[in-house]
């Protein structure tokens, strides 16, 4: 009999500078995630203000011992030195066995290509954040966790403009490399432009 049910996705894996977050869910088996976040979607599907809402609804709902939650950041040098599939890989496996220790009762459903440690009974769904609420939600905290992220480096690094583009390769973004370089934020594997 699964208990708990767990959802992984990532955010920030095209990015020019900054993490990729992956983000994991636990509920229990049977809670209505539609119900309790009206107009979820997958992330890149909402507007920053409705993403950021439905997070809030979250850290609500994580505080009440009602659901959990994780965020992995895999860092722009981890990225460099060991390439993004194997950055995400142990943020999933951290993030997972962090929420459920215990393999037993516990189903994961991971979005796209994504796998959880082979002990755990799981599913990938291809355009899960779409269609599975509990991918759309680790979606969500993934994607507003790195976003907020990004904008407290845009404060460290004023002349990138972080907070407006969040790392991903702009026009603008790419302008501003090609004029004062890259900043030790950048992944150096990614700016060969």
């Amino acid at each position: 009999m699964k208990k708990i049910l767990v959802g992984v996705d990532e955010a920030g894996r095209g990015p020019l500078a900054g993490p990729v977050s992956v983000g994991i869910v636990s509920v229990p088996v049977g809670f209505n995630i539609k119900k309790a976040f009206p107009g979820i979607n997958d992330s890149k599907q909402l507007t920053e203000k409705k993403r950021e809402e439905l997070y809030e609804i979250a850290v609500e709902l994580k505080k009440a011992g009602t659901i959990n939650f994780c965020v992995r950041f895999g860092s722009h040098t981890m990225i460099d030195d060991i390439g993004i599939t194997k950055v995400v890989r142990k943020g999933i496996f951290s993030g997972v066995r962090s929420l459920a220790p215990k393999p037993k009762g516990v189903h994961v459903l991971l979005d796209g290509l994504l796998s959880a440690p082979e002990e755990y009974s799981q599913q990938t769904i291809i355009r899960g954040d779409a269609t599975e609420p509990i991918i759309s939600l680790a979606s969500i905290v993934a994607k507003v966790s790195r976003d907020r992220l990004m904008c407290r480096l845009g404060k460290q690094y004023p002349e990138y403009g972080f907070e407006i583009h969040k790392g991903y390769g702009t026009k603008r973004h790419r302008d501003i490399i090609a004029r004062v370089g890259i900043s030790e934020v950048h992944r150096r594997t990614y700016c060969h432009f």
